[in-house]
Protein backbone atom coordinates (compact mmCIF):
# COMPACT_ATOMS: atom_id res chain seq x y z
CA UNK A 1 0.00 0.00 0.00
CA UNK A 2 1.28 3.56 -0.75
CA UNK A 3 1.42 5.85 1.77
CA UNK A 4 0.62 9.25 1.67
CA UNK A 5 3.03 11.63 2.77
CA UNK A 6 2.85 15.10 4.12
CA UNK A 7 5.04 18.08 3.32
CA UNK A 8 6.46 20.32 5.91
CA UNK A 9 4.57 23.16 4.55
CA UNK A 10 1.71 21.08 4.44
CA UNK A 11 1.66 20.22 8.31
CA UNK A 12 2.63 23.82 9.42
CA UNK A 13 -0.38 25.24 7.85
CA UNK A 14 -2.48 22.93 9.67
CA UNK A 15 -0.33 23.53 12.63
CA UNK A 16 -1.52 27.35 12.14
CA UNK A 17 -5.13 26.50 10.74
CA UNK A 18 -5.56 24.42 14.21
CA UNK A 19 -4.20 27.79 16.40
CA UNK A 20 -6.41 30.07 14.78
CA UNK A 21 -9.42 27.57 15.54
CA UNK A 22 -8.27 27.10 19.56
CA UNK A 23 -8.26 30.86 19.85
CA UNK A 24 -11.58 31.59 18.28
CA UNK A 25 -12.79 29.15 20.47
CA UNK A 26 -10.97 30.55 23.67
CA UNK A 27 -12.68 34.27 22.74
CA UNK A 28 -16.15 32.47 21.97
CA UNK A 29 -15.98 30.86 24.91
CA UNK A 30 -14.73 33.73 27.08
CA UNK A 31 -17.62 36.51 25.52
CA UNK A 32 -19.91 33.20 26.78
CA UNK A 33 -18.91 33.51 30.45
CA UNK A 34 -16.89 31.02 30.87
CA UNK A 35 -13.90 30.68 32.64
CA UNK A 36 -10.99 30.34 30.29
CA UNK A 37 -8.36 28.07 32.45
CA UNK A 38 -4.95 26.86 31.86
CA UNK A 39 -5.20 23.01 30.79
CA UNK A 40 -1.99 22.54 32.91
CA UNK A 41 -4.29 23.66 35.79
CA UNK A 42 -7.15 21.82 35.25
CA UNK A 43 -7.23 19.40 37.52
CA UNK A 44 -8.91 18.63 41.12
CA UNK A 45 -6.13 19.46 43.22
CA UNK A 46 -4.43 22.31 41.75
CA UNK A 47 -5.28 25.01 44.07
CA UNK A 48 -2.97 24.28 47.01
CA UNK A 49 -1.89 26.20 49.51
CA UNK A 50 1.62 27.48 49.20
CA UNK A 51 1.55 26.95 45.51
CA UNK A 52 0.40 29.16 42.59
CA UNK A 53 -3.11 30.27 42.40
CA UNK A 54 -4.90 28.62 39.43
CA UNK A 55 -4.75 31.22 36.68
CA UNK A 56 -8.31 32.60 35.05
CA UNK A 57 -10.11 34.56 33.08
CA UNK A 58 -13.86 35.21 33.98
CA UNK A 59 -16.87 37.41 32.97
CA UNK A 60 -18.21 40.19 35.79
CA UNK A 61 -21.58 40.43 36.71
CA UNK A 62 -21.05 43.62 34.60
CA UNK A 63 -20.12 41.64 31.64
CA UNK A 64 -16.19 42.64 31.64
CA UNK A 65 -13.64 39.98 31.44
CA UNK A 66 -11.35 39.82 34.86
CA UNK A 67 -8.30 37.70 34.25
CA UNK A 68 -6.23 36.53 38.03
CA UNK A 69 -2.80 37.65 36.36
CA UNK A 70 -4.23 41.16 35.66
CA UNK A 71 -4.05 41.54 40.00
CA UNK A 72 -0.84 40.17 40.74
CA UNK A 73 0.96 42.66 42.94
CA UNK A 74 -2.70 43.01 45.14
CA UNK A 75 -3.91 40.56 47.49
CA UNK A 76 -7.02 38.79 46.25
CA UNK A 77 -9.61 37.00 48.16
CA UNK A 78 -12.13 35.05 46.07
CA UNK A 79 -15.87 33.80 48.27
CA UNK A 80 -17.79 31.42 46.72
CA UNK A 81 -21.36 32.62 47.39
CA UNK A 82 -25.02 31.39 47.25
CA UNK A 83 -27.73 34.06 47.81
CA UNK A 84 -30.29 31.75 48.55
CA UNK A 85 -28.32 29.48 51.31
CA UNK A 86 -29.20 29.62 55.21
CA UNK A 87 -25.25 29.44 55.45
CA UNK A 88 -24.50 32.41 53.14
CA UNK A 89 -27.83 34.07 54.70
CA UNK A 90 -26.54 33.84 58.07
CA UNK A 91 -22.83 35.87 57.54
CA UNK A 92 -24.70 38.63 55.28
CA UNK A 93 -27.85 38.92 57.28
CA UNK A 94 -25.61 39.62 60.28
CA UNK A 95 -23.54 42.31 58.20
CA UNK A 96 -20.15 39.64 59.08
CA UNK A 97 -19.42 39.54 55.11
CA UNK A 98 -19.96 43.18 54.47
CA UNK A 99 -17.62 44.34 56.79
CA UNK A 100 -15.12 41.99 56.07
CA UNK A 101 -15.45 43.48 52.12
CA UNK A 102 -15.23 47.29 53.35
CA UNK A 103 -12.28 46.42 55.60
CA UNK A 104 -10.42 44.23 53.43
CA UNK A 105 -10.79 46.55 50.04
CA UNK A 106 -10.53 49.75 52.54
CA UNK A 107 -7.10 48.17 52.53
CA UNK A 108 -6.17 47.73 49.13
CA UNK A 109 -7.53 43.87 49.08
CA UNK A 110 -9.54 43.00 45.57
CA UNK A 111 -12.17 40.83 47.00
CA UNK A 112 -14.09 39.03 44.11
CA UNK A 113 -17.42 36.95 44.55
CA UNK A 114 -17.92 34.18 42.75
CA UNK A 115 -21.20 32.41 41.72
CA UNK A 116 -21.01 28.71 40.55
CA UNK A 117 -24.36 27.63 40.48
CA UNK A 118 -25.95 25.90 37.21
CA UNK A 119 -28.87 27.65 35.74
CA UNK A 120 -32.19 25.99 37.50
CA UNK A 121 -30.06 25.27 40.52
CA UNK A 122 -30.05 27.11 44.03
CA UNK A 123 -28.18 30.44 43.61
CA UNK A 124 -28.02 30.48 40.02
CA UNK A 125 -28.26 34.49 38.71
CA UNK A 126 -27.38 36.83 35.80
CA UNK A 127 -25.48 39.89 36.13
CA UNK A 128 -28.53 42.44 37.05
CA UNK A 129 -29.79 39.76 39.42
CA UNK A 130 -26.31 39.25 40.67
CA UNK A 131 -25.89 43.42 41.53
CA UNK A 132 -29.46 43.90 42.63
CA UNK A 133 -28.49 41.17 44.72
CA UNK A 134 -25.62 42.71 46.93
CA UNK A 135 -27.36 46.35 46.32
CA UNK A 136 -30.35 45.17 48.37
CA UNK A 137 -27.90 43.68 51.12
CA UNK A 138 -25.18 46.24 51.14
CA UNK A 139 -22.17 43.90 49.28
CA UNK A 140 -19.05 45.26 48.92
CA UNK A 141 -17.02 43.08 47.01
CA UNK A 142 -14.50 44.60 43.80
CA UNK A 143 -16.29 42.59 41.63
CA UNK A 144 -18.81 39.32 41.05
CA UNK A 145 -17.93 36.75 38.94
CA UNK A 146 -20.31 34.40 37.08
CA UNK A 147 -19.38 30.99 36.40
CA UNK A 148 -22.34 29.20 35.57
CA UNK A 149 -20.37 26.12 34.27
CA UNK A 150 -19.08 25.65 37.31
CA UNK A 151 -15.18 25.29 35.98
CA UNK A 152 -13.61 28.34 38.01
CA UNK A 153 -14.83 26.40 41.05
CA UNK A 154 -13.77 23.16 39.97
CA UNK A 155 -10.79 24.61 39.44
CA UNK A 156 -10.04 25.91 42.90
CA UNK A 157 -12.20 22.66 44.37
CA UNK A 158 -14.52 24.72 45.68
CA UNK A 159 -16.77 22.92 47.82
CA UNK A 160 -19.28 24.98 49.76
CA UNK A 161 -20.81 28.18 49.63
CA UNK A 162 -19.47 30.17 52.02
CA UNK A 163 -15.76 28.22 50.79
CA UNK A 164 -12.99 31.40 50.43
CA UNK A 165 -9.56 31.47 49.25
CA UNK A 166 -6.79 33.80 49.92
CA UNK A 167 -4.22 34.79 47.27
CA UNK A 168 -0.85 37.03 47.86
CA UNK A 169 0.68 39.62 46.01
CA UNK A 170 3.09 37.29 44.33
CA UNK A 171 0.04 34.91 43.20
CA UNK A 172 0.37 32.11 45.84
CA UNK A 173 -2.71 31.06 47.40
CA UNK A 174 -2.13 31.51 51.11
CA UNK A 175 -5.59 30.06 52.65
CA UNK A 176 -8.54 28.27 51.92
CA UNK A 177 -11.28 27.26 54.20
CA UNK A 178 -14.09 27.99 56.32
CA UNK A 179 -15.02 31.75 56.69
CA UNK A 180 -14.54 31.14 60.60
CA UNK A 181 -14.48 28.40 63.56
CA UNK A 182 -18.02 28.01 64.01
CA UNK A 183 -20.05 25.86 61.30
CA UNK A 184 -23.56 26.94 61.88
CA UNK A 185 -26.51 28.63 60.19
CA UNK A 186 -26.93 30.33 62.80
CA UNK A 187 -26.25 34.45 63.19
CA UNK A 188 -25.97 34.44 67.16
CA UNK A 189 -22.45 32.18 66.10
CA UNK A 190 -20.67 34.84 64.15
CA UNK A 191 -19.97 36.76 67.45
CA UNK A 192 -18.43 34.05 69.11
CA UNK A 193 -16.27 32.68 66.06
CA UNK A 194 -12.82 33.11 65.21
CA UNK A 195 -12.94 34.62 61.79
CA UNK A 196 -10.29 32.87 59.58
CA UNK A 197 -10.79 34.87 56.66
CA UNK A 198 -9.74 38.15 59.09
CA UNK A 199 -7.10 36.65 61.11
CA UNK A 200 -5.22 35.30 57.83
CA UNK A 201 -5.57 39.01 56.28
CA UNK A 202 -4.16 40.76 59.25
CA UNK A 203 -1.26 38.04 58.67
CA UNK A 204 -0.44 38.93 55.63
CA UNK A 205 -0.78 42.70 56.37
CA UNK A 206 1.68 42.05 58.71
CA UNK A 207 4.01 40.60 56.79
CA UNK A 208 3.25 36.92 57.79
CA UNK A 209 2.10 33.92 56.51
CA UNK A 210 -1.23 32.96 57.79
CA UNK A 211 -1.01 31.31 61.41
CA UNK A 212 -3.89 28.74 59.68
CA UNK A 213 -3.50 28.29 56.45
CA UNK A 214 -6.23 25.67 55.37
CA UNK A 215 -9.55 24.84 57.26
CA UNK A 216 -13.17 23.44 56.58
CA UNK A 217 -15.27 25.01 54.78
CA UNK A 218 -18.85 24.82 55.72
CA UNK A 219 -22.38 25.77 53.83
CA UNK A 220 -24.51 24.64 51.24
CA UNK A 221 -22.59 22.46 48.49
CA UNK A 222 -22.01 24.12 45.52
CA UNK A 223 -24.95 23.54 42.98
CA UNK A 224 -22.43 23.12 39.97
CA UNK A 225 -24.13 21.48 36.57
CA UNK A 226 -25.51 17.91 36.90
CA UNK A 227 -22.62 15.52 35.60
Amino acid sequence: MNRIKSSPLTVAAGRRQFARAAGGLGLALGLLGTPLLSQAQSGSNAATVDQAAPAFTATTAEGRSLSLSSLRGKTVVLEWTNHECPYVKKHYGSGNLQALQKDATGQGVVWLQVISSAPGKQGFVDGPTALKVNTERGAAPTATLLDPTGQLGKLYGAQTSPHLYIINPDGQLVYKGGIDSIASNKVEDVAKADNYVRLALKDLAAGKKPTQATTKPYGCSIKYADA
